[in-house]
C-alpha cells in the first residue's frame, strides 16, 4: 500500500477542524415512515489542515510535507487533537483502559481498538496506527511489559502476546493513536498577500482504509 508511517506535523494538525463522516441511506415509505441503512461499517474521517497555518514558514512546511508525500499518492499519520488516546484527551493511557478481547487459550495476537458508547449503544473502532511507545497491555486485570510479554507492530494496530491467555480472560489496553489519511487534493494554491489578509488555503484531508 501506497503509505508512509510519517504523521503530519502536529503542531500544524492542532489548528485543523474536522471529525467523522458517515455515510446513511434514507429511504422515506409511503406511508412515510423512514429505512435508514448504511453501507459503511466504519466512520471516515475528514480535515482541512489549512486552519492550521499561522505564519509563511507553516505554508512552507505544509507544501514540503505535500510534495514529499506527491499530493493524494501516498497516505501518512494524523494527529486528531479531539480524539487521540484510548482513553479522555486530559487524562494518561492505562492499561486498563479498552477491553480488546477475551481469551481463548489459543489466540496470541489481538487487534487494538476503540470502543464508543452512549446509553446502551456502542460502537467498536479497529485502531490500526498505535503511536510508538504509548502502548500499554494488560490480561485480566495485570499489566504486562512490552518486549517481555508483547510486541507492538505500529503500522497495523496488532499486538502479539508471548503467551496466549487463559479462556475468558479479558484482555485490555491502552494507548496513544493517530489517523491514517491523505491529502485529498493534488493541487494547493496559496497566495501571500491574501495568507496576510488573513485568508488561508483550503487542504482538505480523507481518512484511507488500512
Amino acid at each position: 500500500m501506497n503509505f508512509h508511517e510519517v504523521r503530519f506535523p502536529a503542531n500544524l494538525s492542532f489548528g485543523s477542524v474536522g471529525g467523522p463522516e458517515r455515510r446513511t441511506e434514507i429511504v422515506t415509505l409511503a406511508n412515510g415512515f423512514e429505512e435508514r441503512n448504511t453501507p459503511w461499517e466504519h466512520a471516515r474521517r475528514r480535515y482541512d489542515a489549512g486552519v492550521g497555518m499561522r505564519s509563511l514558514d507553516d505554508v512552507e512546511v505544509l507544501i514540503a510535507f505535500f510534495e514529499a508525500r506527491r499530493g493524494q499518492l501516498f497516505g501518512f499519520r494524523w494527529k486528531d487533537w479531539s480524539d487521540f488516546k484510548s482513553c479522555l484527551p486530559l487524562s494518561e493511557a492505562a492499561f486498563d483502559d479498552q477491553l480488546i478481547a477475551h481469551g481463548d487459550g489459543a489466540t496470541r495476537v489481538f487487534q487494538l481498538t476503540k470502543t464508543y458508547a452512549s446509553g446502551q449503544a456502542t460502537y467498536t473502532r479497529p485502531i490500526t496506527k498505535p503511536v510508538r511507545g504509548t502502548v500499554r497491555v494488560g490480561v485480566d486485570g495485570d499489566p504486562l511489559v512490552e518486549s517481555v510479554h508483547f510486541e507492538v507492530d505500529t503500522a497495523t494496530g496488532l499486538v502479539t502476546l508471548t503467551d496466549a491467555p487463559d479462556i475468558g480472560a479479558e484482555v485490555t489496553a491502552g494507548f496513544e493513536f493517530d489517523v491514517p489519511v491523505r491529502f485529498d487534493t493534488d493541487i494547493i494554491q496559496t497566495s501571500v498577500a491574501s495568507f496576510r489578509a488573513g485568508d488561508v488555503p483550503r487542504v482538505p484531508i480523507v481518512e484511507v482504509r488500512v
